[in-house]
């Protein structure tokens, strides 16, 4: 009860003790350890998330370091996900944290999402992305969406059975290309991600469900589109989820 009434001071009086506790008990699903998942796993170990489960199944580049500030010069070569987790033990000891140096697949996705209270997309691509969409479907688990191109970046939040999926909003992947970004545009989305997992996990504020959150950093503009669900969506027709 200690580290609750210290380390948390200036945040238990948002969403009180309770809430506070709602987050000890929470388990959150990261895919990715990268820019995105730099932002999203260091701001909910420090809010005191009981449990993170990080999946990736890179290595720390050089080229990573202008944005994916969980990994340094030293961890060079190393599996992100247990260069995540020396950063963030440091940051807050009390963090469970599972690090699975793996990629999702369909076959591994069910097994690596199974526990997690919400997921949350921190990846760089739509097969994977595709992949947790439908996962979230099958399982009623919320997922937070994210993505970030050079100076631009957007997210949502997909509540299954009330929001429309992500195959709604996007039907059709982009063409695969190696993507420019500044590592601030990681930080801003990413830092709105593990905000809205915190919203969700203390039932605290608005959330970005049924809306897509447009950022534009070149024009210091942030929009928000209204989304809905796309009558002609396999994916939506395929799954039906009872609400709980």
């Amino acid at each position: 009860m200690s580290s609750i009434t210290t380390r948390y001071t200036r945040q238990i009086p948002l969403f009180g003790r309770e809430g506070q506790e709602k987050l000890a008990d929470a388990t959150v699903f990261v895919a990715g350890a990268g820019g995105l998942g730099s932002p999203v796993a260091t701001y909910l170990a420090v809010a005191g998330v009981g449990e993170l489960i990080i999946v990736d199944d890179d290595l720390v580049q050089e080229s990573n370091l202008n944005r994916q500030f969980l990994h340094a010069n030293l961890n060079i070569g190393m599996r992100k996900v247990y260069s995540a987790a020396e950063t963030l033990a440091a940051l807050n000891p009390d963090l469970t944290l599972t690090a699975i140096p793996e990629r999702i697949t369909p076959d591994t996705v069910d097994s690596l999402t199974d526990g997690a209270d919400i997921l949350v997309d921190a990846t760089d691509n739509f097969t994977t992305r595709y992949l947790l969409n439908e996962t979230a479907l099958t399982t009623g688990i919320p997922l937070v969406h994210g993505a970030v191109e050079g100076f631009s970046g957007q997210m949502t939040t997909i509540i299954p059975g009330e929001t429309p999926c992500l195959s709604c909003l996007f039907p059709h992947p982009p063409p695969e290309k190696e993507t420019p970004v500044i590592g601030a545009t990681a930080g801003v989305i990413g830092s709105l991600q593990a905000m809205e997992v915190i919203k969700y996990l203390t039932g605290t504020g608005r959330l970005l469900a049924g809306r897509l959150l447009i950022w534009d950093g070149m024009s210091g503009r942030t929009d928000y589109l209204s989304v809905s669900h796309r009558p002609d969506c396999c994916v939506c027709h395929k799954y039906t989820v009872s609400k709980s």
